[in-house]
């Protein structure tokens, strides 16, 4: 009876001790515990990019173990680019800093683009809550309101652009060579934000690689009171709102030319509001602020929030985004060689 009594108590602890293993927070929970986590954006306050990061900030944290706290932070510069590199070669890989830059850079790794000192396959992506339905915006008063009179001009429009890689630099630059828009690029702003200021001042004519996305969120008085002209969808298929507005790749005459878009436009539109985190971030916390980040977008209070600051959340998760990417870089060579003479 009491070996038996015995070996019920053996039992018991060993049960019990299992039991309290099973419900210990695990070690990537309590990480983040009174922890900080940067959103590094590189551009500057007030586009798209920042107005997204500071929605999703809000919310992130509600859905990380230890609840750590999220702030944005600032790193414009060269289309993004510096941030970029920032992340990838001086962010500490420990889960605690996330990139927020234009996806469109990746596109300038494909092309051996100058400066771009990263490698997009190594990086850990965390998801992106929304795609890039890309556009084409021009003031009014240059007295052009679609994409035939554009075409037909006999002056080229002044586009402003960020640097080389951005959308706005690359879209513009795919553009001209694959439908012949007249344009030129006047680039080094630092944003859209500062660029929306240029074409109102009447120092720009208009945009392009200006996200639908973006212009709700930030620009939507002037579409409205038109002010602001769409003229061209750079998207694989019409936005809903824009039922009206003409496809870009509709005006292509060529196999080559829509080649040209769908590599240079619709692929990488697919990846530009992506949140990544530097190689080597351990696969814990990497899987841990996915499922966060899933969770905050589907947020009813995040939606709420977004669609006040009319955002389009259509996320996408880490493990899209990863694919997305693999599928870029299986661009055929020839596209890839004419990519290149275009972008540089």
């Amino acid at each position: 009876m009491n070996k038996r009594l015995f070996a019920l108590k053996c039992f018991l602890v060993v049960l019990l001790g299992h039991i309290a293993v099973a419900g210990a927070a695990t070690p990537v929970d309590e990480f983040y515990r009174g922890k900080v986590i940067r959103i590094i954006v590189g551009f500057s306050a007030g586009g798209g990019f920042d107005t997204f990061a500071r929605t999703v900030a809000r919310y992130l944290g509600k859905y990380i173990p230890g609840k750590p706290s999220l702030i944005v932070e600032n790193m414009p510069g060269a289309g993004s680019l510096i941030a970029v590199n920032h992340i990838y070669r001086v962010a500490k890989p420990d889960g605690l800093t996330i990139g927020a830059f234009n996806g469109n850079q990746i596109l300038g790794q494909l092309v051996g683009a100058q400066g771009t000192n990263f490698d997009a396959r190594k990086m850990e992506w965390v998801g992106a809550p929304g795609y890039n339905h890309d556009l084409c915006v021009l003031h009014q008063r240059t007295g052009i309101t679609n994409a035939e009179q554009w075409l037909a001009s006999k002056t080229p429009l002044k586009l402003a652009g960020s640097a080389p890689g951005a959308t706005t630099d690359d879209v513009a630059k795919v553009l001209k060579e694959a439908i012949g828009l007249p344009m030129r690029l006047v680039t080094g702003y630092k944003g859209t934000a500062d660029m929306r200021v240029a074409v109102e001042s009447g120092e720009m004519d208009g945009l392009c690689g200006f996200s639908w996305v973006s212009i709700k969120a930030t620009w939507r008085r002037a579409v409205e009171s038109g002010q602001a002209v769409v003229v061209l969808q750079n998207a694989a298929k019409a936005h809903a709102e824009l039922p009206k507005v003409p496809l870009s790749i509709s005006f292509a005459k060529t196999a080559e030319a829509r080649q040209l878009i769908e590599a240079g436009v619709h692929q990488p539109a697919a990846i530009t509001y992506s949140y990544s985190l530097p190689p080597a971030t351990p696969k814990d916390r990497v899987q841990l602020l996915r499922r966060a980040f899933i969770q905050a977008v589907k947020d009813p209070d995040l939606l709420n929030d977004a669609n006040r600051a009319n955002l389009e959340i259509a996320p996408a998760s880490g493990e899209e985004i990863a694919q997305a990417i693999e599928k870029l870089f299986k661009t055929p060579p020839a596209v890839v060689a004419k990519l290149k003479e275009t972008l540089k």
